[in-house]
């Protein structure tokens, strides 16, 4: 049982590697999640666009990238971008782990943004497309203006989730063999296990990644319940709204108004006007 604690659980050895990880490996592991996520949005966006044209053509090679990215293994991906692009005299980055490693990670996260986008988009009524064209707008307009920010508030709660996965997913970029200054949480770790032959480092580096991803999933939870409660109470304020709230103003004539064919209802006596 000691053996046990000592290898899982020292506390001496927790002690001594967590500043580095606190400082220098949830530093870096932030940088290239959240790199890769502003990077998987951009093109994530661009694919689902292309995932929901009419033309064949413009759908083909979207979903090619999509199905790709999403069958291969993630590790593979890393190995084949950050190890075979300079291998293959390609140096986007020069000799950047860093760069190499974003691009990976958002690669990825790309063809799963995409997906996202595609299904938030689609669960836009079709009336939203309607409307904006009975006001003139172009297909692209429409689509700009009022089909995608619906789209893209429908999915927020679950573009947060992705990029919890992109932070799990930045610990496989020690494949690219970062420099010092550069390492992430798990490569910090895992130099620091094979040092002491002692796997406390690792289990540190366990917790700074769940004090990074827990929060957020609390957070995504939230978000997806308060989002979901707004949808369902959206229609019965339709329906029977508030006369005392002015942001919701009922619909249809208001009897007694100018040009109401509704009879005017008698103010109701009070008892001071009776005597």
């Amino acid at each position: 049982m000691n053996d046990f604690l000592k290898t899982f659980f020292g506390l001496r050895v927790i002690a001594d590697v967590l500043p580095l990880l606190l400082t220098e490996g949830v530093k870096n592991t932030l940088l290239i999640a959240v790199l890769a996520i502003i990077f998987g949005l951009v093109l994530g966006l661009v694919l689902a666009m292309m995932l929901l044209s009419r033309h064949w053509l413009i759908r083909l090679p979207a979903r090619i990238y999509v199905d790709i990215f999403r069958g291969l293994p993630a590790i593979v991906t890393v190995s084949l971008v950050g190890l075979g692009l300079p291998a293959a005299h390609l140096k986007p980055f020069g000799s950047s782990p860093t760069g190499y490693a974003v691009l990976a990670v958002g690669l990825i996260s790309a063809a799963y943004c995409s997906e996202i986008f595609r299904a938030g988009i689609q669960a836009v009524p079709e009336g939203q497309m309607q409307a904006g064209r009975s006001l003139g707008m172009t297909h692209l307009q429409t689509m700009r203006k009022i089909v995608v920010p619906q789209g893209i508030r429908n999915v927020l709660p679950a573009l947060t989730n992705q990029f919890i996965v992109d932070i799990k997913e930045s610990a496989l970029v020690y494949l690219l063999g970062l420099t010092v200054g550069q390492r992430e949480i798990y490569f910090i770790a895992f130099e620091r296990q094979s040092d002491l032959y002692n796997s406390s480092p690792l289990v540190a580096a366990g917790l700074c990644y769940l004090m990074l991803t827990v929060p957020l999933t609390y957070f995504v939870n939230w978000w997806d319940r308060r989002l979901r409660s707004g949808r369902r109470r959206s229609p019965a304020r339709a329906l029977d709204p508030d006369p005392g709230d002015p942001s919701n103003p009922p619909i249809g004539p208001t009897a007694g108004a100018p040009g109401s064919t509704l009879p005017a209802v008698p103010a109701l006596q009070t008892n001071g006007a009776d005597a």
